[in-house]
């Protein structure tokens, strides 16, 4: 009766090794609409706070072979990490001039500037609370901060500094505890939704794009397209 030799033992052994990788390869290879990889990604805290758990949500269900590693910043320093190759994309206000000529991005969706007042303030004009109320500043390091800042000076408007902040949340507390006014850019349903004095601000009201930033020469992969995809829809749905 034939028998193996140790070295056929050892040859059948790595045969069914290589056969289970074939399997996994052929299993992997099956579904040619899932895509597979790691993508380092900055987020500014509205997205964080608002449309991004969702939109991952959506996207791991759809491709459960990405991974999706979050960091939060302002618009401007998770701008600098991409250049610098700290991460790979960033969902950020449109850039604000200057910028890095290697930035592209991907439209994703508009928010409006919003003049928050703390409630029982709906009689007031504009000008009248930002010059007697205390400001709190959206820290201009942010592009929105910079919007913001330029349209103040555009209007000859002068606001009387209390604080500089560099989270939205937390300028949205301070207001409702009744500590100041605060310019901030919101979605129109967050803004409907907060029990707060809004004011449209700007003349016209101010908008501000946020989009998907990437570096040029890596922009436009189908993870990009993807996570810009289910962005895009999370935000659809927020508003049904």
């Amino acid at each position: 009766m034939p028998r193996f030799t140790e070295a056929g033992k050892i040859l059948l052994d790595r045969s069914a090794e290589v056969l289970a990788l074939y399997d996994q390869i052929a299993g992997a290879l099956g579904d040619e609409n899932s895509l597979t990889g790691r993508v380092k990604l900055g987020a500014i805290q509205t997205a964080l706070s608002g449309v991004l758990p969702e939109a991952l949500a959506a996207l791991y269900k759809a491709h459960p072979r990405i991974r999706v590693h979050v960091a939060s910043g302002m618009s401007a320093e998770l701008a600098m990490q991409i250049v610098t190759g700290e991460i790979d994309a960033a969902i950020t206000t449109e850039p604000v001039r200057p910028h890095s000529s290697e930035l592209v991005w991907t439209p994703l969706y508009t928010d409006r500037f919003w003049l928050i007042a703390p409630p029982g303030y709906a009689d007031r004009s504009i000008k009248e609370l930002l010059s007697t109320l205390p400001f709190i500043r959206f820290d201009a390091r942010a592009w929105a901060g910079r919007i913001i800042e330029r349209e103040l000076r555009r209007q000859n408007l002068h606001v009387h500094d209390e604080m500089v902040l560099d989270s939205q949340e937390v300028i949205l507390r301070m207001v409702a505890k009744g500590l100041g006014v605060a310019v901030v850019p919101l979605p129109d349903e967050v803004c409907t939704t907060l029990a707060l004095t809004c004011f449209p601000f700007g003349a016209p009201q101010l908008t501000r794009q946020v989009v998907l930033l990437e570096r040029q020469d890596r922009g436009g992969g189908a993870l990009a397209i993807a996570l810009a995809h289910a962005i895009t829809e999370a935000m659809n749905n927020s508003k049904i």
